[in-house]
């Protein structure tokens, strides 16, 4: 599953994580990346680590990945905002790899590289959220591209890519991966915004080490983010 959880922020303007948790459970998914996810942010958010909160309440392995990260004199913890990995399958690797060349006020990106293990097979999962600076944007999907040549684990790749199908962008991806949506979904895949979508802009992405089965969007709880969440089946080869 990829989920933009708009730090819990539902349409009622009423950050609750609750829901957030219900969605997930509702989809039974053991793989799970999520967007825009606070750690001890704000009050937007009840300064709460969100990530750590669903681990528990969901009883899963869970990896955060900052991409703004403020010190606070107010406060011992880092304000943190970025994204996160829930899983049903044992973590064991997280890594954080900046992917905003231009600092300042820009928002940073980053993208969440774990290793995660299946019947004692290594699978790599990336979380990210890219930009919507077109520039950036580039160089964010020719840094994932590089990442994926380094690594020879078998790779599923998720998020709020801010893209739409057939862009440069998206061909890029295809070219690389499987586009799950694009292979098994019905109709448009719109995922935003969430009372009335009309924009694919969530995505799940794997290596061809996969097949995917089926993939379908989340309209249960649509008003628990600003997007809703995308889920697939995939099946390794091997």
């Amino acid at each position: 599953m990829t989920f933009n959880i708009h730090h819990g922020k539902g349409l009622d303007k009423q950050a609750n994580l609750s829901r957030i948790a219900e969605v997930i459970d509702i989809c039974n998914a053991d793989i799970i990346g999520l967007n825009e996810v606070d750690r001890h942010f704000s009050k937007r958010s009840l300064y709460e680590d969100q990530a750590d909160w669903l681990a528990n309440q969901l009883k899963m392995d869970y990896a955060f990945s900052p991409s703004i990260s403020k010190q606070s004199k107010s406060l011992k913890e880092v304000r943190q905002y970025g994204n996160a990995l829930l899983s049903t399958f044992p973590i064991l690797i997280k890594k954080t790899h900046q992917i905003n060349e231009v600092s300042g006020i820009i928002e940073g990106r980053s993208l969440l590289d774990a290793t995660i293990q299946i019947n004692k097979q290594p699978i790599q999962i990336n979380v990210t959220h890219l930009s919507l600076n077109p520039f950036l944007h580039r160089k964010q999907t020719d840094f994932i591209v590089n990442h994926h040549h380094k690594n020879s684990n078998p790779v599923i790749l998720m998020g709020d890519l801010n893209m739409r199908p057939g862009s440069k962008g998206w061909n890029k991806l295809a070219e690389e991966f499987q586009d799950a949506w694009h292979l098994k979904g019905k109709d448009a895949g719109c995922t935003y915004p969430s009372h009335r979508p009309r924009a694919r802009l969530d995505y799940i992405f794997a290596s061809q080490d996969f097949r995917v089965v089926d993939a379908s969007i989340v309209t249960k709880i649509p008003n628990a983010s600003d997007h809703l969440p995308v889920i697939a089946t995939l099946y390794y080869k091997n």
